[in-house]
């Protein structure tokens, strides 16, 4: 049982963090780092044990990790080519499909350093290999532990629901992507009601250079069309980002309730990076997603993960050197 006591207490730990700040990305790196550890432990255990029945098992569970590679390939080249049908060429449509490449273009230069055994391919190789396993860890700590949060209860009293704006069709219109966020908003807000409160209802985005009017407007014209009462909105209306969305809506808050408690409303590709952003703005509120169509989740939560990289910059920069030395040091050694 001692193999499994790091993954134990790596587990109690996220727990912890759990309890004093749901709205950290270290909370998914250890909730990551205690499933690898349990996994670890669990083939160590296969593998030591002796047994047919345990070999077959480790064999099994690494075939089975193999197949699972394949599998997120296929699906991943797939929603590339659905991404590319439905929503266009541009570069932050093709995540999908250089996700497929790239892990395919690493496969093949891991292999084709094995059987070369060049110098040359044994540094990169080794450095390609350490950088996709470290992105890979990450990006899996990210999906489950946003995965997560997005399923964590609403909290019982909030003096306010934020809903974040997602750009206009044709300048005026709101689209399906941001009409889901408008319609759990006004889910959120009706519970809220039942539960003894009267939220106000913050409809957060500026106007675009290609838009006829401030999303904030279009986003309550389309909640008081379908009933919702105008007196309970408000409109934030000179964001132009996620963090502008969040720091005017905070001002709007305080002035309104120094005390405030809110919800945040947005997709849930986009739920756990608003929360981390909220965190960093000092927003007192819990952030919720609405639905996003299948398709359009994989690449969506791609793109969000990247843009968390580019948030903790520094530390991935520091290690992705260290995965580079370490290229160098096979090279130099061979």
């Amino acid at each position: 049982m001692l193999l499994y006591a790091p993954a134990a207490l790596l587990f109690l730990v996220f727990c912890w963090r759990m309890v004093r700040e749901r709205r950290r990305f270290g909370n998914a790196v250890y909730l990551g780092l205690a499933a690898l550890s349990a996994l670890a432990a669990w083939m160590f255990d296969l593998i030591s044990s002796g047994s047919t029945a345990g070999r077959v098992g480790a064999a099994a569970l690494l075939g089975l990790m193999a197949v699972g590679l394949l599998v997120l390939v296929c699906l991943l080249f797939v929603n590339g080519l659905q991404m590319l049908r439905k929503e266009g060429r541009s570069p932050a449509n093709l995540l999908s499909l250089m996700g497929a490449l790239g892990i395919v273009g690493v496969v093949a230069l891991v292999v084709t350093a094995a059987v070369l055994r060049t110098p040359v391919l044994i540094g990169v190789g080794v450095a390609a290999l350490g950088l996709t396993c470290y992105l890979s860890f990450l990006f899996l700590s990210f999906v489950a532990y946003a995965f997560l949060y997005g399923r964590l209860r609403v909290r019982r009293k909030a003096d306010y629901v934020v809903v974040l704006g997602s750009g206009l069709i044709g300048g005026s219109k709101v689209p399906p992507l941001l009409a889901s966020r408008l319609l759990r908003a006004q889910s959120v807000h009706t519970r809220l009601t039942e539960r003894g409160g009267t939220p106000v209802l913050i409809t957060s985005g500026g106007q675009g250079p290609d838009e006829h009017l401030p999303e904030s407007h279009a986003m309550a014209d389309y909640l008081t069309e379908r009933g919702f009462p105008a007196d309970l909105i408000e409109r934030e209306d000179r964001s132009t980002t996620t963090e502008e969305n969040l720091r005017f809506s905070k001002a709007i808050m305080e002035k309104g309730d120094p005390g405030y408690r809110c919800v945040i409303v947005t997709n849930n590709y986009h739920a756990f990076r608003t929360a981390l952003t909220a965190r960093r703005t000092g927003v007192r509120g819990q952030v919720v997603g609405s639905t996003t169509a299948a398709y359009f989740w994989p690449n969506a939560t791609i793109r969000e993960f990247v843009a968390v990289l580019v948030d903790y910059k520094r530390t991935n920069i520091a290690v992705g050197l260290l995965f580079v030395l370490g290229g160098v040091l096979a090279w130099a050694l061979r």
